[in-house]
């Protein structure tokens, strides 16, 4: 078998979208699994939807999901092998070109795609056509009148003799070049997630090759590319399906070896429809932004098309089982669903997995977003703010689903707490009683010393006081301590508040009654 070469060849047309790291990590997975190269190419051959700084931000999102790709374009790189070829990208400062197959950016290629353009107009496998915007337009509404699908007509094959042609190239007419269509063939294929594909080359229209601002379109630039850089499987978006007999008839045109496709599965909303930008947050850039861990999107983004096998219950994965078990033969024909509740409990099952070191890291960014946080750390003198906050991550891990959230359920940690003095009475106790109850909880906590100040301390010592009406006593102590209806247990929230703290915040409570 030959070395496996795959590639995620994306538009910069602004952010990545959930799709396309899909469409990614299943190049990478498939070429890591064969031990063989993945690569990155850009291409920015669309200008008018090309979107200032989106290569910066693509590169950026790819390597922060830690798809490490071998070939293509990087913002940074430590290169060991000196062999391999390393540019800076003429288009895009700060950008690295690196591999021997470059340049990986389109618009760095041109000269290479009016070769093999013209290439084909030479051996008659396509033509000049300078038919007008107008023209073509008015072709096509006749066509649609008559109930005929939309293809161009062949008046410049046709029509426009040889001569006619060498005048308009002379008098710099504008021209498309496009792709002389056999007719009467059939374009077959196996597509590695939907099986045999095949269609009449009668229903393909003639494409076009060159744009006459000279620019590539995709099927040529992509064709031309996939060759030259020697990918072995294409495997992208199922929208790119009806293109591919185009790219095989583009194959044969040159005389070269076809790679095998795959097509990968729509991803749809929760409602069945196709995933948009108008539904909602669609770039991987707002779920990072949102606090969702990389290994956490990444087993999420995997699962959205594909399961590891029949029989399979695993829902979590690290990287290198990704790898191991990864089959395009287990990717679906059908559409994937976006269930944000799926990716809300992954992610939660890797923070739970953190250590307490690692998450006040990774949360303490999300924090200084806050204002209850700011407003607190700024009153701040002798307390270590760095061990406070990670007694509350202690207490809040276990049911973190993302880092944004991170103290907006307990914010009595961070700011003093107003409450109603109903709020403290449990069930039916009388004043009198809720009182004693206050005053236990203030003379048990008061008996604990500041080196002995521990949950398994306070849990026992507050148990052993309550004795069998335990609700009597840590229903009035929650709500002293936090001013919720609902919050962590009280022994959880007097271990982060501190000895002072709830000593205070009892006193405050008596003084309501």
């Amino acid at each position: 078998m030959e070395k496996v070469r795959t590639r995620f060849a994306p538009s910069p047309t602004g952010y990545l979208h959930v799709g396309g790291l899909r469409t990614a990590l299943y190049n990478y997975l498939f070429a890591k699994k064969f031990g063989g190269d993945f690569l990155l190419r850009i291409e920015d051959t669309d200008r008018k939807r090309f979107v200032e700084g989106s290569v910066e931000k693509l590169i950026a999102t790819l390597q922060w999901c830690g798809l490490n790709y071998d070939e293509g374009a990087f913002q940074s790189v430590s290169v060991e092998d000196d062999k391999t070829a390393v540019i800076e990208s003429p288009s895009y400062p700060g950008v690295l070109e690196v591999g021997n197959f470059g340049p990986y950016i389109q618009s760095e290629r041109l000269e290479i795609y009016k070769k093999y353009a013209d290439q084909l107009v030479k051996e008659g496998k396509a033509y000049y056509c300078f038919c007008g915007p107008e023209r073509l337009e008015k072709m096509r509404e006749e066509q649609i009148a008559n109930k005929q699908s939309p293809m161009y007509d062949r008046y410049c094959l046709k029509d426009v003799k040889s001569d006619e042609v060498n005048e308009k190239l002379k008098s710099n007419c504008a021209y498309v070049i496009r792709l002389k269509v056999p007719e009467n063939e059939t374009v077959e294929f196996d597509d590695l997630v939907r099986g045999k594909v095949s269609i009449s080359s009668n229903t393909i229209d003639d494409q076009v090759l060159m744009k006459s601002d000279g620019f590539p379109t995709y099927h040529l630039a992509s064709v031309v590319d996939d060759h030259l850089m020697g990918i072995t499987h294409v495997i992208r978006a199922e929208e790119w399906l009806p293109s591919t007999s185009k790219h095989i008839l583009l194959y044969r045109a040159f005389g070269w070896e076809t790679p095998q496709f795959a097509h990968l599965p729509l991803l749809l909303s929760t409602d069945k429809k196709k995933l948009s930008k108008r539904m909602g947050d669609v770039a991987v850039e707002d779920y990072i932004q949102k606090g969702y861990l990389k290994e956490a999107i990444i087993n999420f983004v995997a699962l959205l098309g594909w399961n590891p096998g029949e029989g399979s219950t695993q829902e979590v994965f690290s990287m290198d089982e990704l790898i191991q078990k990864f089959d395009l033969s287990h990717v679906h024909k059908g559409g994937a669903v976006f269930d944000l509740k799926k990716l809300d409990w992954i992610n939660s099952q890797y923070i739970k997995k953190l250590s307490v070191d690692d998450l006040y890291s990774l949360a303490l960014p999300f924090f200084e977003h806050k204002e209850f946080y700011n407003i607190w750390n700024m009153k701040q003198e002798t307390r270590n703010k760095e061990e406070y906050l990670k007694k509350v991550l202690t207490i809040e891990q276990e049911r973190l689903e993302n880092l944004s959230s991170v103290g907006e359920s307990n914010k009595f940690f961070f700011q003093d707490i107003q409450y109603d003095k109903e709020m403290l009475r449990w069930k039916k106790l009388a004043d009198d009683e809720l009182k004693e109850s206050l005053k236990k909880s203030e003379e048990g906590l008061g008996g604990i010393t500041e080196e002995n100040w521990t949950r398994e301390n306070l849990e026992r010592i507050l148990l052993e006081i309550a004795g069998e009406k335990r609700g009597d006593l840590l229903w009035p102590l929650r709500v002293a301590l936090t001013g919720e209806q609902k919050s962590p247990s009280p022994f959880e929230v007097a271990w982060v508040l501190g000895r002072e703290e709830c000593l205070k915040r009892l006193v405050s409570a008596l003084k309501k009654l």
